[in-house]
């Protein structure tokens, strides 16, 4: 009977510790499993990693452009001289596509959290909208994933963000393309003494501030000398006056004849110290005159070159402007072309388009830089084609595109298309002219079927979104009441130092 009591207490014993190892038996090896899931998530995170790495042709110069690849995901930077720069990316997913397009570069942020989706980290951010589309460090999935933005590797971003300046074009097309150079005697001259005159009239500013700083020195310098002459004059002039004070009281206090008699000798003293000083004061006045004057002159040369300052201040930032770079866009839909320099708008005017109903394509020209004789200069363009021209348009946001895609060679533009719609563009002579006289390396001309998008406004350069392609992640995101881009007539040379437009710039 003990023995079977003794029994069943081992196996109660043993059933009971059976149950409660159960649960920590399933805890191992859930845990053994999470182990498991995360070592292959990292080692897939680690074959990701290597299999963004960006690609570099040469030691490039200054980017001018960034063309980003929908159908391939892959973003690829230009310099003067050709490709420097490539890396995979990931767009926006289905529904909340990167709008294909033209962009620049109108803000840069190395530490950015979004303020639309949960605080995400945004690293090395550079904006192309102000309703929230940018190029930043993000994860790659190997596919179209974000919320509009073009996420880039986290290394290539940090390393692209030292090197863009703000303006740096972005082409966001639907397929890849590459940009080839092109003659035409419609592409504007750059003009060759803008650097000459820039650099002139900053040296001009910098003398004038030096010699306004000096001019204030010397008026501050001769005021202070008067002040003290003045000081001295009326130091001496106090201690007379306390003298005869104190001889009067020595008078009216004094008792007997004696002390009167000395008391009289003590006032009369100071009478006679009283009228001397009256008469230094005199000569004083007389000798400060001079001081006075040299102080009031010293003033007025300081507000005479405060004055020359601001003017050839004013003067080195007009002609700082004309450094920048110039952008011309003509809109087939609104028969107008557009000017802007330094993200302001310039002028607007009408244009001629033969066969104005007939489609001219989207075609961006850039002036890469001077040729050898730094008069000409050389032009590229870039030929954007749509989704009717892209036979897998369809399946651009699925998972393969993105590994195919980066195998895929760039399509060369022909220059032909450039030049086609070129020779149906007929500008007025004096806005060629006037354009010509301001006109830069790194300057463009965009024509297109598009009219301007309501992403052109304040502090951007033009934004031409094409509309046959997905917008999914810029109509997505509260933008700002739309406002009217005003521009100044063709007759008008410089921006308005008032802002024409209204409004603040959406968060995101």
């Amino acid at each position: 009977m003990g023995n079977i009591e003794a029994n069943h207490t081992v196996k109660t014993e043993s059933r009971d510790k059976q149950t409660w190892l159960r649960p920590a038996r399933l805890a191992i090896v859930s845990l053994a499993a999470v182990i498991a899931v995360s070592d292959r998530a990292d080692a897939a995170s680690r074959r990701n990693e290597r299999a963004v790495v960006s690609v570099e042709s040469r030691v490039g110069g200054n980017p001018i452009m960034a063309i980003v690849s929908l159908r391939d995901q892959r973003i690829t930077i230009y310099d003067a001289n050709g490709w420097t720069l490539r890396a995979p990316v990931s767009s926006g997913q289905k529904g909340r596509e990167t709008p294909a397009g033209i962009f620049s570069v109108i803000e840069k942020q190395a530490e950015h959290y979004s303020n639309l989706y949960d605080d995400a980290y945004m690293p090395h951010m550079q904006r192309i909208t102000w309703s929230g589309i940018a190029l930043h460090g993000g994860p790659l999935p190997g596919h179209p994933a974000s919320h509009g933005c073009v996420r880039m590797p986290y290394e290539f971003a940090r390393r692209l963000f030292g090197m863009t300046k703000l303006g740096m074009r972005v082409i966001v097309a639907p397929t890849d393309a590459v940009p080839v150079e092109i003659v035409h005697p419609a592409l504007f001259p750059a003009q060759p003494r803008a650097g000459t005159v820039a650099a002139a009239r900053a040296a001009e500013a910098a003398e004038a501030t030096s010699k306004a700083d000096q001019a204030s020195i010397a008026a501050v310098t001769a005021s202070r000398e008067a002040a003290r002459a003045v000081t001295r004059v009326a130091e001496n002039l106090k201690l007379g006056a306390e003298a005869q004070l104190a001889a009067d009281r020595a008078v009216a206090s004094a008792g007997s004849a004696e002390a009167k008699g000395h008391a009289e000798d003590a006032k009369a003293n100071a009478a006679a110290s009283a009228a001397e000083l009256e008469a230094q004061w005199a000569a004083a006045k007389a000798e400060l005159q001079p001081k006075f004057d040299a102080a009031a002159s010293a003033r007025e040369a300081a507000v005479t070159a405060e004055h020359a300052r601001v003017v050839a201040a004013e003067a080195a930032r007009k002609a700082a402007l004309d450094l920048e770079p110039v952008s011309v866009f003509i809109s087939r839909k609104a028969q107008r072309l557009y000017v802007r320099q330094g993200f302001q708008p310039i002028l607007e005017s009408p244009v001629t388009i033969q066969d104005a109903d007939r489609p001219i394509g989207t075609h961006v020209f850039t002036a890469i830089d001077r040729a050898g004789n730094d008069v000409d200069t050389r032009w590229s363009v870039v030929s954007l084609n749509g989704r009717h021209t892209d036979a897998g348009a369809d399946e651009r946001h699925g998972p393969t595109h993105a590994h195919r895609g980066q195998g895929v060679e760039p399509m060369v533009t022909d220059p032909g298309d450039g030049k086609a719609a070129l020779d149906r563009i007929a500008i007025p002579q004096d806005v060629l002219d006037r354009i010509a006289e301001i006109a830069s390396p790194r300057s463009s001309l965009i024509i297109s079927d598009e009219a301007l998008s309501s992403e052109t406004g304040k502090d951007t350069e033009f934004v031409v979104l094409m509309s046959g392609e997905p917008q999914g992640g810029i109509k997505s995101r509260h933008r700002r009441p739309e406002t009217k881009v005003r521009y100044g007539r063709a007759s008008e040379r410089l921006p308005p130092l008032g802002s024409p437009f209204a409004g603040q710039h959406s968060t995101w």
